[in-house]
């Protein structure tokens, strides 16, 4: 054998020894709401979907409507979000493939304990609303067409009001994450509405605390898609679904129901429950 001969009999041993390696590194984009990150469902989660299958997955944090804009330019694999009508619209639309539930939680009105608005330890959340604007109490609104903020102004409409037209100076839209408006709630002893596991697993609550729970328009449902690989070619669509297919297996509900704080569950499987 020549030295050519074996130089080349060796780099291609070399090639074939990396390529199984290459071949098992699967990964995909998945675009969700700041309440699956914040909340830290996705840290629990995540590790236990991996050990499983060997697929990475990596996060892509936004409010619901730039998530969903995200899946529509193909720049995810799967969106986890939480608007149904927006949801269902992403599929009719072309960009999803199906809608899947998959768990669900509430909304909460925080606020300061000073409670300028009156309403600590109510629970109707369109006569809360009200006591707000009356009083010109300070409100946080994300500002941002995340599924929190479609729920807000869904609420400001249930409660008669136009947000658009009657917001003051005490409604203040910061545009940014529940984090941020919980963190800016906090600062100015505001009232801010949040999905209660990134509440839970919030720190920074200063003089905050949950001034109002416990209404049914309160509800907070979460869904999951593929997105559409005949919209954008390089979709993974077997590791996306995979990943789906996990979450709504009694193995990824599972891993959701025991991802608890402080002994509180933060989510709620539903992923067999008709109409949701």
């Amino acid at each position: 054998m020549s030295r050519r001969q074996f130089v080349l009999g060796l780099a291609l041993a070399t090639v074939l020894g990396l390529a199984p390696a290459s071949a098992q590194e699967k990964s995909i984009v998945v675009s969700s709401t700041t309440s699956t990150t914040d909340s830290g469902l996705f840290n629990h989660i995540l590790p236990l979907f991996k050990q499983k299958t060997g697929i990475d997955v990596k996060v892509v944090s936004q409010g619901t409507g730039q998530a969903l804009d995200t899946g529509r330019r193909g720049d995810s694999d799967v969106v986890l979000v939480h608007a149904r009508a927006q949801e269902e619209k992403f599929v009719a639309d072309g960009f999803g493939v199906k809608r899947y539930p998959v768990m669900y939680n509430d909304f909460v009105l925080i606020g300061p304990k000073s409670d300028p608005a009156g309403i600590n330890g109510t629970k109707d959340i369109a006569a809360a609303l009200k006591a707000i604007a009356a009083k010109d109490a300070p409100f946080i609104s994300r500002g941002d067409k995340s599924g929190t903020h479609s729920a807000e102004l869904r609420l400001w409409k249930a409660a008669g009001i136009d947000i658009a037209k009657e917001k003051g100076d005490w409604y203040k839209e910061i545009g940014q994450g529940m984090g941020a408006a919980l963190n800016t709630a906090s600062a100015s002893n505001g009232y801010v509405l949040s999905d209660r596991a990134t509440w839970i697993n919030f720190k920074n609550r200063g003089e905050l605390q949950i001034a109002v729970e416990g209404d049914d328009r309160l509800f907070n449902q979460y869904g999951v898609m593929l997105v559409n690989s005949e919209k954008h070619k390089h979709v993974k669509k077997a590791e996306g679904q995979a990943f789906i297919d996990w979450l709504i297996s009694a193995e990824g509900q599972k891993a959701i129901a025991d991802y608890k704080i402080n002994g509180q569950q933060l989510f709620f499987p539903n992923a067999t429950a008709r109409g949701a």
